[in-house]
């Protein structure tokens, strides 16, 4: 019943006619019999369809479940690839601003050590300064001091 040059339908059983003979089948029994297998045969065709429709449906939703799969796949590869690319982006970026840092650092350092060269070297001068106004403050005030001194003397 599985070759395919052999295909019985409903109508094909209940058309079917047979020769009489004398001895033959009673002919209401053999009707009845046709009557019954075309309507089994009929109920095992809708079934086939209706099962048949269904895997059709089931193949179609497979497909596209599949295909959902993949893309999902494609989409976390992605999304990974964008995190991996992400964090290397970014811990180059904090090397770049540690490096630019650590310069701004020296920068300011140095800077630092130059104004504190200067504040020592303004106030050595300024001690200097100082020094030299006391000492010719001083020398002021001993002339002032002999010529009291002198004139205490004259007296």
């Amino acid at each position: 019943m599985t070759d395919p040059a052999f295909t019985l339908t409903p109508l094909d059983i209940r058309k079917q006619e047979f020769r009489k003979t004398l001895r033959g089948y009673e002919t209401l029994g053999v009707e009845d019999f046709k009557i019954r297998v075309a309507d089994v045969l009929e109920r095992a065709n809708r079934e086939r369809q209706v099962l048949e429709e269904r895997v059709n449906a089931l193949t179609e939703q497979l497909r596209v479940f599949r295909e959902r799969e993949k893309a999902m796949n494609e989409a976390l590869v992605a999304a990974q690839q964008l995190r991996q690319e992400t964090r290397a982006a970014a811990e180059r970026e904090g090397q770049v601003i540690l490096r630019e840092a650590e310069a701004d650092a020296k920068r300011l350092l140095d800077q630092a050590k130059n104004a504190e060269g200067a504040v020592r070297a303004r106030m050595a001068e300024t001690e200097r300064q100082f020094q030299q106004y006391m000492g010719g403050f001083r020398a002021l005030l001993e002339r002032q001091l002999a010529e009291l001194r002198a004139l205490d003397g004259q007296k």
